[in-house]
């Protein structure tokens, strides 16, 4: 067997305990750290160290992945990553064994204005350039007019995020592997705009699309572009594999983990909840950079702030170039 081994933004004792164990069980490996990324031929797996969201990076520069991935970060990181670092020469002798199983999870295409942006592995939202400003759109299905809306945006999901921004603004749990994707209206004018389920084979176009400061579309929470008047979203031909061990694969498991995320979000202020999603959006932000992108007042950023971290949702840590501020980060 042959491994590829990406580290995410992790400390480098992360990346020498999983290096250390792989040597261990006599593994041939191939450490990436150069971008684009490369050097795939001949692995069969690939083990991306860090969080959800460095797994999302690493998806969103290779389109067509073709081996099984292995995540692995820290304990009770998130949904995507499967392995603990602690623990990792445990799942790498599961692995060995065959004791796993694949979970293919569809991506989405996805296309502004007619161009082509990074697939989708969670979700495709769009929403007004400036905060608390409505969109206009018209949902289009398979060719079908659905509805014209007045909303905060749109929320196109996979079923393996409908767990994360889609359930926090009210779309339903989507099971693993089925064959369906989510249409999420976020906080509509009209309260018949509900959660809608589509076949996975359906095209979805979004047009008409205006709003008063612009529109952008937010891929996964990490690729972020101009929209001017048309989203095009649909099913990949190329799906990832996730490796997945017998101890977590659990889906009641999973389903619980992240129903209290959801239920932590729901039951925070708009202000927070706007903070979380700037933070997820742009990357580490300082206070002061919080502010301005939020366009909130300084107190009410602070009490999102600290509400977060209260929560485990943000972390901090110094600012190099300034030691007397902190820098914010979603976990």
């Amino acid at each position: 067997m042959k491994v590829t081994v990406i580290p995410g933004k992790v400390h480098s004792g992360a990346i020498k305990q999983v290096v250390e164990s792989i040597q261990e069980f006599g593994i041939k490996y191939n450490l990436v750290t150069n971008s684009p990324l490369i050097g795939f031929e001949g692995s069969d797996i690939a083990i991306i160290i860090g969080s959800d969201k460095d797994l999302l990076d690493v998806f969103h520069h290779i389109e067509k992945l073709n081996i099984p991935v292995l995540g692995v970060g820290e304990p009770k990181d998130g949904f995507l990553t499967e392995a603990d670092i602690n623990n990792f020469k445990d799942s790498l002798r599961q692995i060995m064994r065959g004791d796993y199983s694949l979970e293919e999870a569809f991506r989405l295409n996805v296309k502004i204005d007619g161009n082509d942006v990074p697939s989708a592995v969670n979700e495709a939202a769009l929403f007004a350039s400036r905060s608390a400003t409505l969109v206009e759109y018209v949902l289009n299905v398979d060719g079908e007019v659905v509805w014209r809306d007045y909303s905060d945006g749109i929320i196109i999901s996979t079923p393996i995020g409908s767990t994360a921004y889609s359930m926090s603004a009210g779309g339903p749990i989507i099971l693993r592997n089925s064959k369906i994707f989510a249409v999420v209206s976020v906080n509509s004018l009209d309260i018949t705009r509900r959660p809608l389920i589509v076949s996975d084979d359906s095209h979805i176009k979004i047009d008409d699309i205006s709003s008063v400061r612009g529109c952008d579309l937010v891929v996964d929470g990490i690729y972020r572009s101009k929209v001017k008047e048309r989203l095009e979203v649909f099913k990949s031909p190329d799906p990832i594999k996730l490796i997945r061990l017998p101890k977590t694969s659990n889906t009641m498991n999973q389903i619980v983990k992240k129903v209290k995320v959801a239920e932590d979000l729901l039951n925070m202020p708009p202000s927070a909840k706007l903070v979380l999603k700037t933070l997820e959006y742009e990357g580490p932000l300082t206070q002061k950079d919080i502010v301005n992108k939020t366009m909130l007042p300084g107190r009410t950023a602070r009490m999102g702030l600290t509400i977060l971290v209260e929560k485990g949702l943000v972390a901090r840590k110094p600012f190099l170039r300034d030691v007397r501020q902190s820098v914010y980060y979603s976990i």
